[in-house]
């Protein structure tokens, strides 16, 4: 008997000592393999480093001695490896080695402690307690942790849709995507689930992404000011490494890691208007109409969940939308692409053949214990696919036939994938999932769920929208998951502070790798006033994703529902939209070649100015443009800070000198937009939808500049894919000005002839008045005409295949 007792008491204390945190022993051996350096522990712990590029490291440990497979839905497995032009392992006495073309890691003998340096031996990151983990008996997964030192001066960035300060310090947040209706700044989590962030200090940039789909947390010296840490609640310590030393940099390394997305429509990048709901048929009629009539430009039209009958996934009502074919097809002549809303809830009911097949093939996710999941949602209670199951995706993709291929819809919403259940908020943690031959419960599936749902209905859009391009907007997401869909900000609130934190949300999302964003214009939850709603527009007029939407709970919010001055005042942004679109889409083109984020806060600008550092609200569009939001009411413009160098007022044409404060006047019809000194920016004619035109000309809006600068134009009609084919067309424009000359060239490169034949070249700040002009070496003639911002300036119109254009 006192034997028996000795043993449950041994076995109760080592069940408390699993509960303590635990660490690397010393390092015993180190093994070469071809994937990387092994690194193995005194007491079974395993580091496994992988030199991904001469940028990227990779660190994966192993608590006791044995690796699962490796996996992830964020990188995917087929990416080419990039050579390395230098890599060395070294054994030192009291460590290891690793120096690659940009980096020297060292990995300490006495507790497997990480030090990365730069090859000019500055100090970039370095282990406070680094790895360590905890027992957790109730799961019976591990605790994994890793804490490193804060470096002086240190600033955090990133970290996907967190509605708070750009910089992230002195904040800790979790990742677990959560439908959080009506947040507010601070509220955390919030619906997208991105476990990467950049660091700044002494003017050098790194990122961490930590690759786990685990409840995950950040601690950016929160707890304490010298610690920053990052931990989750079961899987792998798995986190990449990423060297700039820019923050740009970081960001293109993470976007191409992740993979950035394929090309859109152009449509998709013009204006979209959304309701809760727009039913029956002759409302969305109506609406369409009222675009029309007024002439606002609009490409999009969406249909909430009123569309299906009894809020059933892939059908119509056949009240609201008796004959949808011919509507989608009366509604496309007009130019209005129709979208529809997909949620992942499908209702129990015998009669509904959607959930009859899903039930019989056994595609809905189960309890661990082997009943079907159920949760209320909009069409009650409803049992739920798992998209972690290849197979599952596959059947789902298929769905879309009816819709896409049959009906005419152009593109799919998907909402409450977090994913959200009424009045449970999400799941039950004993839900099983296959997460594609990795099977686990909805602790490790649940951060992946919305972004492998966009996964499948992006698949299934792309199949049976072929031959032109997919259009799918999702709610919650994953790192990499801007490989498969557009996103937006959630059901904010309209108010003064969600227009601010729209502006660094989408800021913010956009350096996390996910670009294609914007969010509801003008608040979904309440109802905006006029003023309030035309500033919401004049800054989501330079988001990628650009989409008014409300709650039908809180009244009317199209552009002309707050009277004829409001009206006029959104359409002028909205038609300012409009002929960016060669810009915006430019800019699109970049993200998807280099990795680029689209929206870049002011410390990507200039990161060796410490004034960057704490913005927030200025940002650039692409290459040459600064906008900067005014939050406040009945303001007649703002203060805002220009990164170094030289740029233009919009509106104006005033030059400002950077690295400094500037008033920018902007009574309701403006916001503050700055042009780059000797920037070229295309612009469109005003079109109230795409291709309503021929596009014949294109303006090319030229800004003088005293020394050189580089722009770029790409065109590939916006359409299908002939560009994967190499129908496409590069335009690389390079200006050169003094101050009695300026000149203009052109460099051609892909076979694509675009519809214009030639350029209106407008001639922005000279200082100079213009009197020679040549065009290829023959002489040409600038005329006087009034700009879009209502300025009279020079213009030449020159053929859009023209080499150098010199000015004196």
């Amino acid at each position: 008997m006192a034997d028996t007792i000795q043993d449950n008491n041994y076995m109760i204390n080592d069940l408390v000592s699993r509960k303590q945190e635990h660490f690397p022993g010393k390092v015993i051996s180190s093994k070469t393999t071809d994937e990387g350096f092994l690194f193995s522990c005194d007491n079974g712990v395993q580091l496994m480093l992988y030199v991904v590029t001469d940028k990227i490291l990779r660190f994966r440990y192993a608590a006791e001695g044995r690796f699962e497979a490796d996996f992830s839905y964020a990188v995917p497995a087929d990416q080419p490896r990039r050579e390395l032009e230098f890599l060395e392992f070294k054994e030192k006495p009291d460590h290891y080695r690793i120096t690659t073309e940009r980096l020297i890691c060292t990995i300490s003998k006495d507790n497997a402690a990480v030090r990365i340096l730069d090859r000019s031996g500055t100090l970039l990151s370095a282990d406070e307690k680094g790895f360590h983990w905890e027992y957790d008996y109730e799961t019976g997964n591990d605790i994994v942790k890793m804490s490193k030192q804060v470096q002086s001066g240190v600033h955090y960035y990133g970290l996907g849709d967190k509605p708070d300060n750009m910089n992230l310090r002195g904040k800790r947040f979790q990742n677990w995507g959560t439908d959080t209706y009506g947040y507010v700044k601070g509220s955390d989590p919030l619906y997208k689930n991105i476990p990467f962030y950049l660091e700044l200090h002494q003017k050098i940039a790194h990122g961490i992404f930590f690759d786990n789909s685990f409840k995950s947390f950040f601690d950016f010296a929160a707890e304490r000011a010298d610690v920053t840490s990052f931990w989750a609640m079961g899987g792998e310590m798995n986190y990449y490494f990423i060297y700039g030393p820019t923050l740009m940099e970081v960001t293109q390394e993470y976007t191409r890691l992740t993979c950035p997305p394929e090309l859109p429509p152009l449509w998709a990048l013009g204006y979209h208007q959304c309701k809760w709901s727009y039913f029956p048929e002759s409302n969305v009629k109506a609406i369409a109409q009222g675009f029309r009539d007024r002439k606002i430009p609009c490409d999009a039209l969406y249909l909430d969940i009123d569309y299906m009958d009894g809020f059933r996934c892939f059908t119509w009502s056949p009240t609201h939308f008796p004959e949808p074919k011919r509507m989608v097809q009366e509604l496309a002549e007009d130019g209005f692409k129709t979208i529809v809303i997909i949620d992942p809830g499908i209702k129990i009911d015998p009669n509904y053949p959607v959930y009859t097949e899903a039930l019989e093939k056994d595609y809905f996710c189960r309890r661990g214990d082997g009943p079907l999941m159920k949760g209320s949602v909009w069409p009650g209670l409803c049992n739920f696919p798992d998209f972690t199951h290849p197979t599952v995706r596959e059947w789902w993709a298929g769905l879309f036939k009816g819709l896409i291929e049959e009906t005419g819809v152009k593109g799919v919403w998907n909402d409450m994938n977090e994913p959200a259940v009424f009045e449970k908020g999400t799941f039950p943690d004993d839900v099983r999932f296959d997460y594609d031959g990795n099977p686990g419960t909805h602790r490790k599936a649940h951060n992946v769920y919305g972004m492998q749902m966009a996964r499948a209905t992006n698949e299934g859009v792309k199949r049976f929208a072929y031959p032109n391009r997919p259009f799918t907007i999702t709610r919650s997401t994953y790192a990499g998951g801007q490989r498969y869909s557009s996103g937006w900000t959630g059901d904010n609130i309209a108010s003064w502070e969600h227009l601010w934190l729209a502006n660094i949300q989408c800021q913010r999302l956009s350096i996390s790798g996910f670009s294609f964003v914007g969010s509801d214009v003008g608040g979904f939850i309440d109802t905006p006033d006029g003023e309030l709603y035309v500033r919401w527009v004049a800054l989501a007029a330079f988001h990628p994703f650009f989409r008014t939407h409300s709650s039908g709970d809180h009244g009317d919010q199209e552009p002309w529902s707050f009277g004829q001055e409001f009206c006029d005042l959104a359409k002028s942004f909205i038609e300012l939209r409009y002929r960016l679109l060669p810009y915006m889409y430019t800019t699109f083109w970049q993200y998807v070649q280099e990795g680029t984020p689209m929206l870049r806060p002011l410390a990507f600008l200039d990161q060796n100015d410490t004034d960057t550092y704490l913005r927030m609200a200025e940002f650039a569009l692409g290459d040459h443009l600064l906008v900067c939001p005014i939050t406040q009411a009945g303001a007649d413009g703002r203060w805002m800070y220009l990164p170094r160098g030289n740029w233009f007022y919009y509106w104006t044409d005033e030059p400002k000198g950077g690295g400094a404060e500037v008033w920018a006047s902007a009574g309701l019809d403006r916001i503050p937009l700055f042009v780059r000194a000797g920037a070229v920016i295309p612009f469109y004619p005003v079109m109230q939808y795409v291709g309503e035109k021929v596009v014949e000309q294109l303006t090319l809006h030229v800004y003088y500049t005293e020394g050189e600068e580089l722009s770029v134009l790409y065109d590939d009609g916006g359409e299908g894919y002939g560009y994967a084919k190499g129908q496409s067309t590069t335009r690389h424009f390079r200006v050169r000005g003094n101050d009695n000359s300026f000149s203009l060239k052109q460099e051609i490169t892909g076979p694509y002839v675009p519809t214009y034949e030639t350029y209106s070249v407008v001639l922005h700040g000279f200082p100079f008045a213009p009197t020679t002009l040549t065009v290829d070496g023959q002489p040409a003639e600038a005329a006087q005409g009034v700009t879009e911002a209502g300025l009279t300036l020079p213009h030449v119109i020159v053929s859009a295949g023209f080499g150098e254009l010199v000015i004196q």
